[in-house]
């Protein structure tokens, strides 16, 4: 008998690609159907935004719809899409659910536990994407990218900023902190010993790597780390120990003229006391990839500030992100058919 697969992907996380792969692992005597949801051209939806959904954190997709094409499957792919107690309870025949995403937090895992069905994740998805684009987003603020280019834009030629008391630093004489050494910091501090900065680490759950040791990266505690730092870049998970984490008080133990760089969650930072400091200079300029709202309310203060470079938390996407988690995401399904233990059970 086929094995029914329902897959609710959207326009990041495609459908067909999910397919692809998991046909690829699996072979093409599957009963597959495909769904594809709107996400991010429209946004996400939280745990408060409907009745029953109070244990899931964000999600995309309508309760009512997700069970009606899940129906009689047993493996359910997904991104996005919620799963909650209420929902569960009207998928009997339900076992698998493959989440492509470093966390389940679409999925009531409690319930899930309680129902028997095996979720699994895909952590480190864009681990490589996030560390690549803090490289960039450092990089952005040290060599002054986005000052001149604002000001080019608006038809200012910015030669002042060959000035030595204006012009940027190279990361070679600076030292870099780097809060969190898990999937993504570990491979930020990689990428960075190629510039031949100083680095720094903090994080009390973990040790350095032989090859970091032997780089000379140090590990020390949060508040020399602040004080040293000349950039500072948050990558730790989001846990009451972290969150506002970047407050006033560890805000006032950085060194002035800081650079800050946050490509990690926007909970971990209380952004009126940064935007405090970014107005007083004791932080001279921010990259934020994350905020505690998203998206950004129009009128956000900080959206004034011209020392601060902002995007709409994408450092996690790329082609590559979408391939990886797909494939394995695929490898789990694969391994539930043959009878064998997940890989990354949540």
């Amino acid at each position: 008998m086929r094995k029914k697969i329902a897959i609710v992907g959207d326009r990041f996380m495609l459908p067909e690609v999910f397919r692809e792969k998991i046909e690829k692992a699996c072979g093409n005597n599957l009963d597959i159907r495909t769904l594809e949801a709107a996400w991010p051209d429209e946004p996400m939806e939280f745990g408060n935004a409907a009745l029953g959904l109070d244990k899931v954190k964000e999600y995309f997709g309508d309760p009512d719809e997700v069970v009606d094409f899940i129906g009689d499957a047993e493996i359910f792919v997904t991104q996005l899409a919620p799963l909650s107690e209420i929902m569960m309870q009207r998928l009997p025949t339900l076992k698998l659910v493959a989440v492509s995403r470093g966390g389940p937090i679409n999925i009531d895992m409690a319930a899930a536990k309680a129902h028997g069905i095996t979720v699994v994740n895909v952590p480190g998805r864009n681990a490589s994407a996030v560390a690549e684009f803090t490289i960039g987003a450092i990089l952005a603020e040290t060599r002054l990218i986005r000052v001149g280019h604002e000001a080019l834009r608006k038809g200012k030629w910015r030669g002042d900023l060959y000035r030595a008391d204006r012009t940027g630093r190279e990361l070679n004489e600076m030292t870099v902190g780097v809060i969190g050494y898990g999937n993504i910091g570990t491979k930020v501090v990689r990428l960075l010993r190629a510039f031949g900065c100083r680095i720094l680490v903090t994080d009390p759950y973990v040790q350095l790597s032989a090859e970091d040791r032997n780089g000379g990266v140090e590990l020390v505690a949060l508040d020399d780390l602040l004080s040293r730092s000349d950039v500072v870049t948050l990558h730790p998970r989001v846990t009451e120990e972290t969150r506002r984490l970047i407050n006033k008080d560890t805000i006032a133990r950085m060194k002035p003229g800081v650079i800050f760089v946050n490509t990690a969650r926007g909970p971990l930072v209380d952004y009126d006391a940064l935007y405090d400091a970014l107005v007083s200079g004791h932080i001279g300029s921010a990259m934020l990839e994350t905020f505690a709202v998203e998206p950004v309310p129009a009128d956000w203060p900080l959206l004034q500030l011209p020392n601060v470079t902002l995007t709409p938390h994408i450092a996690g996407a790329s082609v590559r992100t979408v391939t990886y988690a797909a494939e394995q995401a695929a490898e789990e399904v694969r391994r539930f058919i043959a009878g064998l233990p997940p890989v990354n059970p949540c």
